[in-house]
């Protein structure tokens, strides 16, 4: 790629602060993603049968906002605005009415898994559940399901039953549901959440990507485009404070009041999880100088469901130092019961297996998931301020010279190709115990020479023998 290839920087201090001496400017967080310029939100003809297409440059988006605005059929985006609450400390969640008569939970936004799952039986966590057996519409799948994430696990049957979005829809939907009957640190203690609404792709849906997820089936019975879009508005805010923050979840496509400037696009490398590309990671305007392949190691995903950005440990390692010798400290506001002083924490965590952008540093953005066009795209949110200050910005291009034409690891596997190649292995396997059973029961024949009368050569012949 030459200097002019096209990337984006995404200055992250969305619910960092930087504590520095007074006389030095704060120096941003920065991820540049692989993209092509930013437009604005006028939307660029389509060649006539004449006009050659524009060409695109090797592995760079076209950053085209879609019009989707009038497209969305029975959904209303204005409705939803400001739909969800939380903070990034706890998720985010959105009101839900299930069944008939409908039920009221409040369900936990996670692009960061597929499954939909509400709390099926009491828990001291939780205030409610969802009562199958209130439900007339309810009907079982009589199988159940597991669920395993980076902290916590649950186990519920799965059903179908309709499903109603107060602030969007003036319909109810027939989607796919696990009743959680049995968890492990998945409900916890101050959530204000009884269930989780997994947005990624069909590939993580547990048991197996034929369970349809409750996103591809509000696309086909809903009739919107393939586009959800999210922003939180909890930058600068505690993480975990007494109250909670708004933002909105606009299933459909974008709505436009919720951002302002440009959206930037970064193409999705792969369809799981919203795997996207990662070129390079500055602190303070200094390079850390990794091969861009560190900050993708084993993937780089955008996970609503995770608090912190996530580092992989060679990368955040780096990060440590980086912010030491520069003597700026990352931090975020804690609130706890009985503290009388400010308290704050760390805003990035190690991880020993993806770089997670996670609700810290989604809270600075509107993150449109195109899913349409496998892109993610960023914009800066008029709710990521603090005092009337933006603690987030977007900027570029910059020249991507000096860093790989790939830096998505080329031998990772993914978790789907593993259980592919599992299957595969297990049934080669089976192939060969069914040809040694049908080996072991067929009588065995062959042919004897004549042999001496007293040589004993089988096992009958040995009783014989022994009984004369």
């Amino acid at each position: 790629m030459g200097a002019l290839a096209r990337a984006l920087l995404l200055p992250l201090l969305a619910q960092w602060l930087l504590r520095a001496a007074p006389e030095l400017a704060p120096a941003p967080f920065t991820l540049p993603l692989r993209v092509a310029a930013a437009t604005n939100r006028v939307v660029a003809p389509t060649p006539g049968p004449g006009t050659p297409a524009e060409r695109r440059a090797d592995g760079l988006a076209l950053a085209l906002e879609p019009a989707l605005e009038s497209a969305a059929g029975a959904a209303n985006f204005l409705a939803m605005v400001d739909n969800l609450q939380g903070d990034s400390g706890r998720g985010y969640y959105l009101e839900m009415l299930i069944g008939t008569p409908p039920q009221k939970l409040q369900i936990l936004v996670d692009t960061g898994s597929s499954n939909f799952a509400v709390a099926g039986a009491p828990h001291s966590y939780i205030d409610t559940y969802f009562d199958t057996e209130r439900s007339s519409t309810y009907r079982s799948k009589g199988f159940d399901v597991t669920v395993k994430y980076t902290q916590g696990s649950w186990t519920g049957f799965v059903g179908e039953d309709l499903v109603t979005i107060p602030k969007g829809f003036n319909s109810s939907f027939l989607v796919n549901i696990a009743t959680i009957f049995e968890s492990e640190n998945f409900f916890l203690p101050g959530i204000k959440w009884n269930g989780i609404l997994g947005l990624a792709y069909a590939t993580l849906a547990k048991p197996s990507s034929s369970l349809e997820t409750f996103f591809d089936s509000l696309v086909t019975q809903a009739n919107i485009p393939n586009v959800f879009s999210m922003q939180m508005c909890g930058a600068g805010l505690p993480v975990a404070g007494s109250g909670t923050n708004g933002g909105s979840l606009v299933l459909g496509g974008i709505e436009p009041s919720l951002y302002k400037g440009d959206i930037w696009y970064t193409p999705i490398k792969e369809e799981w999880y919203y795997q996207i590309e990662i070129l390079k990671l500055e602190i303070g305007g200094q390079s850390l100088n990794l091969d861009c392949r560190e900050y993708n190691a084993d993937k780089a995903i955008v996970d609503s469901g995770t608090t912190l950005l996530r580092l992989p440990q060679k990368v955040f390692n780096a990060v440590v130092e980086a912010v030491a010798r520069a003597s700026l400290l990352y931090i975020q506001p804690m609130m706890g019961a009985g503290l009388n002083y400010e308290c704050y924490r760390f805003g990035i965590s190690p991880s020993t297996n993806a770089l997670v952008i996670g609700a810290t540093v989604m809270e600075g953005f509107y993150v449109i998931f195109d899913r349409a066009r496998k892109r993610v795209g960023f914009a800066a949110s008029p709710c990521a301020e603090i005092a009337g200050a933006a603690v987030s910005e977007i900027s570029g291009p910059f020249s991507t010279e000096d860093i790989a034409s790939n830096c998505v690891p080329a031998q990772s596997l993914s978790e789907p190709i593993l259980w592919i190649v599992s299957y595969a292995l297990m049934s080669v396997c089976g192939a060969i115990l069914l040809v040694l059973i049908v080996l072991l029961l067929l009588p065995f024949r062959c042919q004897h020479r004549p042999r001496d009368p007293e040589v004993v050569n089988d096992e009958s012949s040995l009783v014989r023998h022994r009984w004369k």
